[in-house]
């Protein structure tokens, strides 16, 4: 690599302090590495973003708190007058030291650090504050509501309310910022507290607000923050000297310190060089060194001393731990029943890398032996026993993998669970394996970084679902459930059948299982077979999804658009003229539609289910709505009322499906007969124009989509799966003419419910269609409703059916008050109703 490097370095003045060093200047070590100048730290990015969070929190509070702190300003602005003038000589003397002298002894400080690129960023950073600090003035000035200025601004006698941000700190604040840490640079420590001090003197005095003050200091960081991580700040890692030093503090005098990587640094030369100076191989490609690498992201150096044993040295970084802070609190704020920890320095991460590694040795674990623990500048240095020869379950190959090994793997994370430990990042690069001269297989655990003491339950089935899974990877389903019911009690195989899913597992193993597609599945599938009494329906472990976020930011979305774009008063004039009849009507056809679902399950179901039952069911569904996407929800009641009632999954899962096809289907058969039998005088009644207008645009996208060969595969992967689903339930059906005919019949009486109900909820306003036109409405409103995953298809169904309505000759307002109205009585007025029934249906037993 370009930026290697390989050489000598001697153990000079700055080894002297550490332990079991010889006198300065005796010692060589020989050290490949590639250090890294400057690193882009994740902390400036946390920075960036929590600042501009917090600059819009201050904003929103000076405008919310303002009005209960106006009183209080009163009272003391004569008080602020009188400390303004008794404290004016020594307020204009600290801000001028802050102003003027803080910055040049900074300065002074980095050129004799000779940090001339740092003195450069650190004037940029200031500038870009002192802009910031300028452009918000400007634009609360400008665009800022009345509110906000007041809530920004002091008081003044004779001049009323001035905007006061001060722009000298938020100028100086980015520059300290950028000119390095307060524990390292004693002028930017000492800069800070005096600017801190100032800030506080004008705020007793009145000169500036609270909010004012807290947005400079925000801006400041924000600038300082977006220059550090555009530019990079100078690497505080330990390289070369400095982690020779560490490792010397770990109790340890080396002779060869070498980077492990994927791909060998050293060249030719350093490896002639290196040769002639008698030292190992300074670029080992130990694949138990590789594997430490790979499973944690952390450095790793092998380690020889003048006794010939090989070490490891896993170095861990500070600007590392940042990313693994967020990682772990994503990670338990997201998943139940884990625990967020609170180390979130790189000390005290250390420090538990280390407990757990000695609790792991202490409980008989066959993992690394911790040997030694040394720190110099940003990076602490952890030496490990080198566990070799070994290679990792990666790298073993498949004739290997038998089931003595397997059985090893289980055994030593029973060992570890028996003594209240988890590991909880499981990948295939942490399990070491190798055999001894009789040809007993041994398995390591490496990588305790993540792991817990005293873990609670769900910990540990989340570590057997993990080792389940990897192991799955290599050996396949079967036989990876088959070790798990050898080594596991059947309680806990019980206990992880509802938590295999890929939520479960780390990173590097979800993106393994997600390539080998349907791995899950098959795994819930072997351990049925095993323990056919196990249950394997998932278990909701998450808090919230991706899918959750992106539906409640649409729903916002829907909801916001849908407020600011209507007239609201013309809606409630029209909604106190509407006719309650129709309105009964409308909701009594909505209920009816609940039976008709029910009687189309009845009918299709391979076993007997009661109408009352199905019916209810149904009107479950109407509850899950809340929280399910439209349609979503009661095909899994449906699913689930089946498989309670002992229908395989995959004959539940053909049976739904069929229900939904038959639907689809049923429902433009019915658009066809109504546009023959519904004519005025015609044999054929054409809805609108702009109905067909909108049709055939519809249909134009859908063409033009399906030319393009890769959409063309995914709708084609998406429908065939479903077709072989459905035709071999089909094909039964088609056997049992009568029972094909009472769920058409469901089905006629579902969709036909819905389409009277809008019709009804139309004439309620004095406003009527053909029954074509309300048909081919409700259709293609609900069908592009349902592309937004929101509950129930919120904000994309309102916005689909007034629409449509609209563009069938209805008046927008009107529109939107039938569209408000039938979603009254066919979604949120049905609510209670689909309560009632999911809890009698939980407590008989059929959800």
């Amino acid at each position: 690599m370009s930026n290697s490097s390989a050489g000598r370095v001697g153990a000079g003045a700055d080894l002297s302090d550490a332990p079991g060093t010889a006198p300065a200047g005796s010692d060589l070590v020989d050290v490949v590495d590639t250090p890294e100048e400057r690193v882009r730290h994740p902390r400036a990015l946390v920075w960036m973003i929590g600042c501009a969070l917090g600059v819009a929190g201050v904003l929103i509070l000076s405008v919310v708190a303002h009005g209960t702190t106006e009183g209080v300003t009163e009272d003391v602005r004569s008080f602020n007058d009188l400390l303004a003038d008794i404290l004016f000589v020594p307020v204009a003397v600290l801000q001028g030291l802050v102003s003027m002298f803080a910055p040049v002894a900074v300065m002074i400080e980095l050129a004799v650090r000779r940090l001339g690129r740092q003195i450069i960023e650190s004037i940029v950073g200031a500038a870009l504050g002192l802009v910031l600090g300028v452009l918000t003035t400007v634009l609360l000035h400008q665009l800022g509501s009345d509110e906000l200025v007041r809530g920004m601004s002091v008081w003044e006698s004779g001049t009323g309310y001035v905007l006061a941000i001060p722009e000298y700190a938020v100028a100086l604040t980015a520059m300290l910022t950028v000119a390095g840490p307060a524990t390292r640079r004693r002028t930017v420590r000492i800069s800070w507290n005096l600017m801190f001090a100032a800030l506080l003197i004008v705020l007793i005095t009145g000169q500036v607000s609270l909010p004012g003050v807290l947005v400079a200091l925000l801006l400041g960081r924000l600038a300082g923050s977006s220059v550090q991580y555009v530019s990079g700040t100078r690497s505080e890692r330990a390289y070369g000297p400095d982690l020779v030093t560490a490792v010397r503090r770990a109790g340890f005098v080396p002779t060869s310190l070498a980077r492990v990587q994927a791909q060998p640094v050293q060249t030719g030369d350093e490896a002639t060089a290196s040769a002639g100076a008698g030292t190992p191989d300074a670029t080992p490609d130990d694949p138990v060194a590789l594997a430490l690498s790979r499973g944690d992201g952390n450095r790793v150096y092998a380690l020889y001393c003048d006794d010939g044993v090989r070490r490891d040295v896993v170095v861990l970084d500070g600007d590392r731990q940042v990313v693994g802070l967020i990682t772990r609190l994503w990670r338990a704020l997201r998943l139940r029943g884990i625990e967020g920890r609170a180390a979130i320095s790189l000390k005290a991460v250390a420090e538990r890398t280390a407990l757990l590694s000695y609790a792991a040795t202490a409980a008989g674990v066959r993992t690394p032996r911790l040997l030694g623990i040394g720190e110099f500048g940003d990076s602490i240095a952890l030496v490990l026993e080198h566990a070799s020869p070994a290679l990792s379950l990666r790298d073993l190959p498949d004739d290997d993998v038998d089931d003595d090994v397997i059985a090893e793997a289980w055994e030593q994370l029973a060992r570890a669970h028996a003594a209240g430990l988890t590991h909880r990042a499981l990948t295939q690069d942490v399990l070491l394996t190798h055999r001894d001269p009789d040809g007993n297989p041994h398995v390591w655990i490496t990588g305790w970084e993540q792991g817990d003491i005293a873990s609670p339950p769900l910990s540990r089935r989340l570590d057997l679902v993990q080792m389940l899974a990897l192991i799955g990877l290599r050996v396949g389903p079967r036989r990876a459930v088959a070790s798990a019911v050898r080594a596991l009690p059947d309680a806990d195989i019980a206990a992880i059948g509802p938590l295999i899913q890929s939520i479960a597992l780390p990173r590097t193993t979800r993106e393994e299982v997600r390539r080998a597609k349907g791995l899950l599945g098959e795994l819930r599938g072997a351990l049925v077979e095993r323990l056919p009494e196990a249950s394997v329906q998932p278990q909701r472990i998450s808090r919230f999804s991706a899918r959750t976020v992106l539906t409640t930011t649409l729903m916002i979305i829907a909801v916001a658009v849908i407020v600011t774009t209507i007239n609201f008063n013309e809606i409630a004039d029209a909604v106190r003229g509407a006719n309650p009849w129709w309105i009964a009507v409308a909701f009594a056809l909505a209920v009816l539609t609940w039976f008709g679902a029910g009687l189309t399950l009845v009918a299709f179901s391979p076993v007997r289910v009661p109408i009352g039952r199905a019916t209810c069911t149904a009107a479950a569904g109407s509850f899950v709505a809340l929280a399910a996407p439209a349609g979503i929800g009661p095909a899994a009641l449906n699913l689930r009322l089946l498989t309670q009632r002992g229908v395989t999954m995959s004959m539940a899962v053909a049976t739904v499906a069929l229900v939904q096809v038959s639907q689809f289907v049923v429902t433009v058969l019915l658009l066809v007969a109504l546009s023959i039998f519904t004519g005025s005088g015609a044999l054929v009644e054409l809805p609108s124009p702009a109905v067909l207008i909108t049709l055939a645009g519809i249909a134009v996208v859908v063409v033009a989509t399906l030319l393009v060969p890769p959409v063309r595969r995914w709708g084609m992967g998406y429908i065939g799966p479903r077709l072989r689903q459905v035709w071999p339930r089909l094909a039964q059906m088609l056997s049992h003419p009568g029972r094909l005919a009472l769920g058409v019949a469901g089905n006629l009486i579902m969709t036909l419910g819905y389409i009277i109900a809008l019709w009804c909820c139309l004439a309620a306003f004095g406003q009527s269609l053909s029954l074509v036109d309300i048909a081919l409405v409700n259709l293609v409103g609900n069908a592009l409703g349902a592309l937004i995953p929101t509950p129930g298809g919120l904000g994309g169904v309102e916005g689909a059916l007034t629409a449509g309505l609209t563009a069938a000759g209805v008046p927008a307002t009107i529109a939107f008050s039938a569209t408000i109205l039938y979603r009254l009585c066919t979604y949120w007025g049905r609510v209670p109703m689909g309560w009632l029934a999911m809890k009698y249906l939980e407590r008989k037993g059929d959800l």
